[in-house]
């Protein structure tokens, strides 16, 4: 990396920055927004990136063409150290859609974009409604503290995701089980090894499935569409079918949790927004912004791009700060404080640009029947345990907690 390619005000720092709050992005974010918004960062085994921090500058960032999300590149900006296995494996399947790169990504993304058109996603919300009141249910009949996270968030989550693309339900424990073993802080890298592969081999299993017996469900019509288009080759449809599971309901488990947690620690907040059911898509949106539960997304460059005084060359890596961007008081008034009736922020927790979430809207509707749902039933509901007893996700790619003791 050229040094001469640096803004004079950049400096090292390491990277990532734990966070001290759990709600709140590191106290160093703030100093990036006002004195560094472009700087360098030592990363994990001492490659360098830079850090892209201020929100337009985010924005600048995630649209121009000279930016690649190629997972194999060797300057990509490696967070978690993976084992080689599984590193390989992610490789292959990011190809399908996450780390895949234009025109490729284009024509895949389009093939599962009709999917999750807003129209599509409201007609589900009768029945995301039933598999909420149902686990809710479930839960204020067992005992107490109850767990959050493995009473309501993860099983609705992934039951919502599991149905719409057609995973059977006996399956859903399974690849809820080796999801949490790969990220798990308790894991080895024996555990992530071989939850990575029962995972594929499970991916394999359905789509395969699929191609056999086509059903009713989205799963099964991107195979049928795929065998008249051919944009996915057989390895890559595997692919695309990992990526929609997990994703589907890691980070929509994750938002359900955190930020159940962060209504109850703001009373005020969570009093207006019981007290306002119009209130809840705005809560959803600025929930999604005060939480950032995916604080930071990486790329490479495959051409020179310039923002503002510095010019980041071809082939280095690059991080856009989202969690810095998400609480920047240019963009926002008083970024610290979560205000459910803010008027519907510009946030980029689900991304932004060609690679913005694609289930954004079911996680939105998620989110909202959730919330509204928890709350107006449950009006007691407060938590089992001491905000510095409760274990967060620090090393995880999403966010938000393990476990979650409740009461009510």
């Amino acid at each position: 990396m050229d040094p001469s390619t640096m803004s004079p005000s950049a400096t090292e720092h390491d990277f990532p920055i734990p966070r001290e709050c759990p709600f709140a992005p590191p106290p160093r974010y703030a100093e990036l927004l006002e004195h560094e918004p472009i700087s360098q960062v030592t990363l994990p085994g001492g490659r360098k990136a830079w850090l892209v921090a201020r929100h337009d500058l985010v924005r600048q960032l995630m649209v121009d063409r000279g930016l690649s999300s190629n997972l194999a590149h060797p300057n990509y900006p490696m967070i978690l150290q993976l084992p080689p296995e599984v590193l390989v494996k992610q490789q292959e399947f990011g190809q399908a859609l996450i780390n895949a790169d234009p025109p490729e990504h284009t024509e895949r993304r389009q093939m599962v974009q009709a999917e999750f058109t807003s129209r599509r996603m409201r007609e589900l919300r009768s029945r995301i409604q039933e598999i909420v009141d149902d686990h809710l249910d479930a839960m204020l009949a067992g005992p107490q503290p109850a767990d959050l996270v493995a009473d309501l968030a993860v099983p609705v989550a992934s039951m919502v995701i599991s149905e719409l693309l057609g995973v059977p339900a006996a399956d859903r424990k399974s690849f809820q089980d080796n999801t949490r073993l790969m990220a798990h802080p308790t894991s080895t890298p024996q555990d992530s090894v071989r939850a990575n592969r029962e995972l594929g081999e499970y991916f394999a299993s359905l789509v395969a499935s699929k191609q056999a017996a086509p059903g009713e469900d989205l799963l099964s019509r991107l195979v049928t569409r795929n065998e008249e288009t051919g944009v996915f080759t057989p390895q890559l449809l595997v692919g695309i079918t990992q990526q929609l599971l997990l994703a589907g309901f890691e980070t929509t488990a994750s938002m359900i949790a955190l930020g159940t947690l962060a209504l109850l620690e703001n009373p005020e907040q969570q009093a207006a927004f019981t007290g306002d059911p119009e209130l809840a898509p705005n809560a959803v949106e600025e929930l999604l912004r005060y939480l950032t539960i995916v604080s930071a997304v990486y790329r490479v460059t495959t051409a020179d791009i310039k923002l503002g005084e510095t010019t980041i060359r071809a082939g280095e890596g690059v991080i856009a700060l989202v969690g810095a961007a998400n609480w920047d008081p240019a963009e926002f008034d008083s970024p610290e404080k979560l205000d459910t009736a803010r008027p519907r922020p510009h946030h980029m927790s689900f991304g932004y640009g060609i690679h913005q979430c694609i289930g954004q809207n079911l996680a939105r509707i998620e989110l909202e029947v959730v919330y509204r749902t928890l709350f107006t039933r449950v009006p007691t509901l407060h938590s089992a345990a001491a905000l510095d007893e409760l274990p967060f996700k620090k090393t995880s790619p999403f966010y938000g907690l393990w476990e979650f003791p409740v009461s009510w």
